[in-house]
């Protein structure tokens, strides 16, 4: 499987781009894995699309009270429908998705569960919020291959890099390199 993760606080222009460049580089794949996001805002539908777009199947994971879908905060409730109604199966997965380190935990999950992760990443440490530089540690620790995009043009809304941990020059600019693991 391949897996995405990303930074949460993504334009819908940068989406825009992002969704682009996923379609393309899991086109340049030569398996036919199939495609593994949990559900949300942001990237979970620009990384649906995506892998829908390049023929392969999608499967989604929705948090779970129990046997039953917990329920979502409210700006997720569109994008998880869209990313459910592309997918080709949907997995339940215990967590809160209003709780920052349940959400994390089933990152880790979906991380554990797939052999390529596509990190949509600028290479800007932790901050306690976004938690991207995490799950690409902890895939390359388990030895998942990641890709690193972060197209040109591709920005955050904000900027929360301080002068004392700044964005490293190899996350600036063209992502098309490809990091492996």
């Amino acid at each position: 499987m391949i897996a995405a993760v990303g930074h949460a606080d993504l334009s819908v222009d940068t989406l825009r781009v992002v969704e682009r460049e996923l379609r393309a580089r899991m086109e340049r794949l030569g398996d036919p894995a199939p495609g593994l996001v949990r559900a949300g805002s942001g990237l979970s539908t620009a990384f649906g699309r995506a892998v829908r777009a390049s023929g392969r199947p999608l499967v989604v994971l929705l948090p779970a009270q129990g046997a039953v879908p917990a329920p979502m905060p409210p700006n997720d409730l569109g994008p998880a429908r869209e990313v459910t109604a592309l997918a080709e199966e949907v997995r339940l997965l215990a967590y809160d998705p209003n709780d920052r380190d349940a959400c994390v935990r089933a990152d880790e999950a979906l991380v554990a569960q797939c052999g390529r992760l596509l990190a949509v990443w600028d290479g800007s440490p932790t901050d306690g919020r976004d938690a991207t530089a995490h799950m690409v540690a902890f895939a390359r620790a388990r030895g998942v291959a990641v890709e690193v995009v972060w197209p040109v043009g591709a920005a955050r809304r904000s900027v929360r890099a301080s002068a004392s941990s700044p964005v490293p020059p190899s996350a600036r600019g063209s992502r098309d390199d490809q990091r492996s693991a």
